[in-house]
C-alpha cells in the first residue's frame, strides 16, 4: 500500500452528437471540458475510511474492522464483474441506506463503497484512508460529474493499492498514466457509473479517463484528429436532472414505441456519421462551409422535446453564436 498523498483530476464532458442513441449502440462524439472534479487521497493507520464531498455535503467515515468482516464475494473478481441490481442493494444494507434510496449524494457514496471494497479487497487488509473529492462541475446538469467522480476514484485507489504504478516522477508537477493503465482507469470507472446510473453507455468515463475528442460506440473507443478549436457555450440552468432516469424513460419508450423512437435513434446515428465526416475534414482544412454544416446538425441533432431533457428552457442560438472553450483535457 502506498502511504504517499495522491492527487488526481478528471475533466468532464459534453456530448455533441449521439445522446442518448449511444446507450443503443449508436455513435457518440463527446469532448473533454476545461471543468475538472480532484480527488486527494491520504492513508493513515487510525482504523477508518473517510470519504467528504464537500460540493454535495456528504462526510461519511467507516470502521476498517467492520468492513473488513463483511461477505463480499457478491462483488465478483475484475474489473469485468456483472454489477446486478441485488449488488447494489447490497450496498445500501452495508451504507445504512433504504432500499428506495435514488439520490446523488447516497448513489455518490454506494459508488465508493462499491470500487474500494472491490479493487482493495486484493490487499492483506482493507487500507485506512481519507478521500476528499470536489468538483467545479454542477451535478445533474449533463457534463459528467459522475463519471469524473468515479474515474477519480477508480485512479486514486488503483494506485494507493499498487495495482497501478504512479505515473508522477520527482519534480513533476502533473503526469498521466500509459494507455494499459487508462484502460483499467476506464473499466473501473464504468463500474462506478453502473452503480450511480444502472446502464450507462460509457462515454462519459471514456472521455473523462482520456480526455480530448472521442468518438465512442458500443465500447469502442477512438480520439478524433482535432479540428479547430470550437466554442460552445454551455448554461447551468440549476434545474438538476437525474441521467439514470432519462436513460430508463428513452428505454421505456423505445420498447412501447419501436416502430418511432427506434427511426429517431437511427436519424441521430447519421447526424453524428455526419458531423464526424465534417470534423475530419476540419482538422485538415477548415472552410466557412463546414460551419454551415455543422449549424443545423447541432440544431436537429437531439431527441425531440419529449425526450429532451438539458436544453429545453434554453433560447435557440446558433453554432457560431456559442463561445464556451472546450479544450483537450485529460485525465492527471
Amino acid at each position: 500500500m502506498s502511504s504517499e498523498v495522491l492527487l488526481v483530476s478528471a475533466p468532464g464532458k459534453v456530448i455533441l452528437h449521439g445522446e442518448h442513441a449511444v446507450v443503443h449502440g449508436k455513435v457518440a462524439l463527446a469532448v473533454a471540458l476545461n471543468l475538472r472534479t480532484f480527488l486527494r487521497l491520504q492513508t493513515h493507520s487510525n482504523g477508518k475510511v473517510g470519504l467528504s464531498l464537500p460540493n454535495i455535503g456528504v462526510r461519511r467515515a467507516w470502521d476498517v474492522a467492520s468492513l473488513q468482516l463483511l461477505d463480499t464475494s457478491f462483488l465478483g473478481h475484475g474489473d469485468g464483474a456483472v454489477l446486478t441490481p441485488e449488488h447494489v442493494e447490497k450496498l445500501k444494507e452495508v451504507a445504512g441506506f433504504p432500499e428506495d434510496c435514488v439520490d446523488p449524494e447516497r448513489l455518490a457514496v454506494l459508488a465508493f463503497l462499491y470500487l474500494y471494497l472491490s479493487i482493495c479487497r486484493g490487499q492483506r487488509a482493507l487500507p485506512s484512508l481519507d478521500i476528499t473529492v470536489w468538483s467545479e462541475l454542477p451535478t445533474g446538469a449533463g457534463l459528467g460529474s459522475s463519471a469524473a467522480y468515479s474515474v477519480c476514484l477508480a485512479a486514486a485507489l488503483l494506485t494507493a493499492c499498487e495495482e497501478i504504478p504512479n505515473p508522477l516522477k520527482d519534480g513533476e508537477a502533473a503526469s498521466r498514466w500509459t494507455e494499459q493503465n487508462l484502460e483499467l482507469i476506464n473499466k473501473w470507472a464504468f463500474q462506478g457509473e453502473r452503480v450511480i446510473h444502472g446502464n450507462p453507455s460509457g462515454v462519459d468515463n471514456a472521455v473523462s479517463t482520456w480526455g480530448g475528442a472521442l468518438r465512442y460506440q458500443q465500447g469502442k473507443i477512438s480520439s478524433l484528429k482535432r479540428p479547430p478549436a470550437l466554442k460552445i457555450l454551455l448554461i447551468n440552468t440549476k434545474v438538476p436532472r437525474s441521467t439514470k432516469a432519462l436513460v430508463a424513460n428513452v428505454r421505456s419508450r423505445l420498447l412501447k414505441f419501436p416502430e418511432i423512437v427506434a427511426p429517431l435513434l437511427t436519424s441521430i446515428d447519421a447526424i453524428s456519421l455526419e458531423c464526424e465526416r465534417v470534423l475530419g475534414e476540419m482538422a485538415v482544412a477548415p472552410t466557412p462551409e463546414h460551419y454551415l454544416v455543422l449549424e443545423p446538425t447541432c440544431e436537429v441533432g437531439t431527441l425531440p422535446p419529449c425526450y429532451r431533457h438539458k436544453h429545453h428552457d434554453l433560447k435557440r442560438m446558433t453554432f457560431s453564436e456559442m463561445f464556451q472553450l472546450v479544450s483537450g483535457s485529460s485525465l492527471t
